[in-house]
């Protein structure tokens, strides 16, 4: 869903970091071309407005598929990202992107494991899959299968969904991929700025399709362009090595990340009664249970916020940053 900004002002400048993982990185052609579209209504993560609230209103089961063995692809969406590397960067979010994703599985990942207590092909209004079903998946390996560097096009100064769509199409054509397993993730570059990014939101997730099979995808904004309006400095640091100005990229692509896995097509998958996924429901949080916070993934600091869990505090439900199992989360 959208995840709201917040009303704040200012813009840190982060040095730009060197992109650690760079044998991923590949020029893409200028003669791809994508496929016909089909786009949806997107669920977003809304600007911050005021203090976050969160609800015991439960996520219940709405009929449609969950991601049982999430697979991550990026595209960094046109030129002016550069051309052969990425060389326009300022705020280091590629590399931090990748490096989040890439930590997010097995044993060493707490903070996303406590979607998998949420599945597909139980009765709709399910709200506690308990063993039944197929559940969310979680990787027992870095989840991340791509990235391409996309610099065959320019991306718009100011892309609407359609556009956003269409890129998303072209990366899966690119890689070859579709279907609910798949999160396809366009980055748009420093100085695009999607519609409504930053006014309204600082990412969303939607789906489309590719040759008759679905596709989730994200619309991820530079969002250091946001500073404090999509999470810079929301946490603070300590010496945990976060960088606090770009803390947005792993807040605001984790909250996405997690929504794609129990709700690949929106609002098919799991949502409140209300409508919220469940990173809505723990947006922002910045005290208190669920407190957004710095935590390690494989050995690495990242910033996150919580994510809902029904069956936390014995079922009546709440935000958790870390989870082993339903008896034991926090």
């Amino acid at each position: 869903m959208r995840i709201a900004t917040f009303q704040r002002a200012g813009l840190a400048t982060v040095a730009a970091v060197a992109l650690a993982s760079a044998g991923l990185f590949t020029a893409g052609s200028a003669g791809a071309a994508a496929p016909d579209t089909a786009t949806f209504a997107a669920h977003h993560m809304t600007t911050h407005a005021g203090t976050a609230t969160t609800s015991g209103n439960p996520l219940a089961y709405g009929g449609g598929n969950v991601v049982t063995s999430p697979t991550v692809y990026i595209v960094y969406w046109g030129s002016q990202w550069g051309s052969g590397s990425i060389t326009n960067d300022p705020a280091g979010e590629a590399p931090l992107q990748l490096s989040f994703f890439q930590h997010a599985y097995g044993s060493g990942d707490t903070w996303s494991n406590s979607q998998t207590q949420y599945c597909q092909g139980v009765a709709t209004g399910t709200t506690d899959c308990g063993t039944a079903g197929t559940h969310v998946g979680h990787p027992a390996a870095n989840p991340v299968a791509g990235t391409w560097l996309d610099s065959g096009v320019k991306a718009p100064g100011k892309p609407g969904s359609a556009a956003i769509a269409a890129e998303a199409q072209r990366a899966a054509a690119h890689f070859g991929v579709s279907g609910d397993n798949v999160q396809i993730i366009v980055d748009a570059p420093h100085g695009v700025v999607p519609q409504g990014f930053k006014t309204s939101y600082c990412a969303w997730h939607d789906h489309t399709t590719v040759n008759g099979a679905d596709l989730p995808y994200t619309n991820m904004p530079y969002v250091a362009d946001a500073g404090s309006g999509c999470g810079a400095n929301f946490v603070a640091t300590g010496s945990s090595g976060v960088n606090g100005a770009s803390e947005g990229v792993t807040i605001v692509g984790g909250h996405e990340y997690a929504e794609t896995l129990t709700d690949p097509a929106p609002s098919s998958g799991w949502t409140d009664s209300s409508g919220s996924e469940t990173g809505d429901k723990c947006a922002w949080v910045s005290s208190g249970q669920g407190a957004s916070s710095i935590i390690s993934l494989n050995g690495t600091n990242y910033a996150v916020q919580s994510l809902w869990s029904n069956n936390f505090n014995n079922n009546a439900g709440g935000c958790v940053t870390s989870y082993t199992s339903a008896s034991n989360q926090s």
